[in-house]
């Protein structure tokens, strides 16, 4: 029987050949916003990784929205041109790879270093700008922010809808809406950051608004057909702050807009938090949040070993698994999973000398036609040359 991490999925009109996604992960290679070579590296990669959707860094919305000056953004001519030659590069040699650009605004925690450097403000002077905020919150690392009144409000709401514009129109597959992490939309959302008296604030209806505005204004320019979906932070991890009980009742309402699915991250918007981290520790939250909210889950944190991906999938967890780090120390983390967990997965042409069924030195069970079919006609192949 073919395993839940390899079985086909489909949100909307988007076909996925398996629920493996590659996670948005900032890589800090852009200059004024655009992607460069490193970009059709690192994300080229996994076009023929055998994962079924890739989703590219959280990529700003505006130049301010950027977490640091090195960061991808979508808001510019320029940006646009250099994104398409990575959703054309999947288009031609990518192996059913699936694209995905993740929308973002970094708010207060914007104008830093990357995060290989010790974090600490990036000045006017150096590069960097004054970064906005729902209300007037100081640290230690980030430069003290400017708080948006309502047309500035407005103003970026415009912003998230234009760049989903920009990235239907370079082919995207889909977009996710990153509102977690601490970004601005979090900071909305938290009670710990948002202290604003007017609808925005207060309540926890009026701390949501801005999520779902900003979460209709870009579903209302992009394709029916296409899904969208949001990343949020499930928790805050100190008291006081965002709760699981309140992730769930902002899925609902996504849901009820059209969102496609969640995807489970925490933490991130104060330094007073207390993660406890471990093995999946984050999954209990997408299993929540897919039970109470009827809405589809991707889990991510610590999902390392195939066989705990297959058995958060195959209990009813999630519908997705979303891994990063593990991705970057294996870029071929889906090929072992298939291998271990018995599935066929078909290689890139170029590729196919290293598949196991290929060859004796991995013992790889014939649990299919496809993987028999394959070692007959490489064993035809091996006789033609003699």
């Amino acid at each position: 029987m073919a395993s839940r991490l390899f079985t086909p999925a489909r949100m909307r009109d988007l076909e996925l050949s398996n629920r493996v996604v590659i996670s948005p992960m900032c890589q800090y290679a852009a200059e004024n916003g655009t992607a460069s070579d490193w970009h059709i590296m690192h994300l080229g990669q996994y076009a023929v990784s055998g994962a079924g959707l890739v989703i590219a860094e959280a990529t700003a919305v505006e130049p301010e929205g950027r977490i640091s000056p090195q960061c991808l953004g979508l808001y510019s001519d320029e940006n646009e041109a250099a994104l398409r030659r990575v959703v054309d590069f999947f288009r031609t040699y990518g192996e059913g790879a699936k694209i995905g650009i993740q929308l973002a605004h970094a708010g207060r925690k914007g104008s830093v270093p990357p995060s290989y450097i010790i974090r600490n403000a990036v000045s006017v002077e150096e590069g960097g700008w004054i970064p906005p905020s729902p209300s007037y919150y100081v640290d230690k690392v980030h430069t003290p922010p400017r708080v948006m009144d309502l047309a500035h409000i407005d103003r970026v709401r415009e912003a998230w809808k234009q760049s989903t514009i920009r990235a239907d129109r370079i082919g995207a597959d889909m977009i996710e809406l990153h509102f977690a992490h601490g970004y601005l939309v979090n900071q909305f959302l938290s009670p710990l950051i948002n202290s604003r008296t007017d609808h925005y604030g207060g309540s926890r209806e009026n701390r949501m608004r801005y999520a779902l505005e900003i979460f209709e204004s870009c579903r209302e320019v992009w394709p029916q057909g296409k899904p969208m979906g949001v990343r949020l932070s499930a928790i805050d991890w100190v008291d006081g702050g965002w709760q699981i009980e309140d992730s769930v009742a902002l899925s609902a309402e996504l849901k009820a807009r059209g969102c496609d699915y969640v995807c489970l991250s925490s933490g991130g918007v104060s330094h007073e938090q207390k993660i406890k981290s471990g093995p999946g520790y984050q999954v209990p939250f997408a299993e929540q949040v897919r039970r109470e909210a009827g809405i589809a889950t991707m889990a991510v944190g610590q999902i390392w070993e195939p066989a705990q991906a297959e058995s958060i999938l195959a209990e009813g967890k999630a519908d997705f698994i979303a891994i990063a780090r593990r991705a970057l120390y294996n870029p071929r983390w889906a090929w072992h999973a298939a291998h271990e967990l018995g599935d066929f997965l078909q290689y890139p042409q170029r590729y196919k000398s290293c598949h196991p069924a290929m060859g004796t030195a991995l013992k790889f069970p014939d649990t299919n036609e496809q993987t028999r079919a394959l070692k007959n006609i490489w064993s035809l192949e091996e006789k033609a040359k003699v």
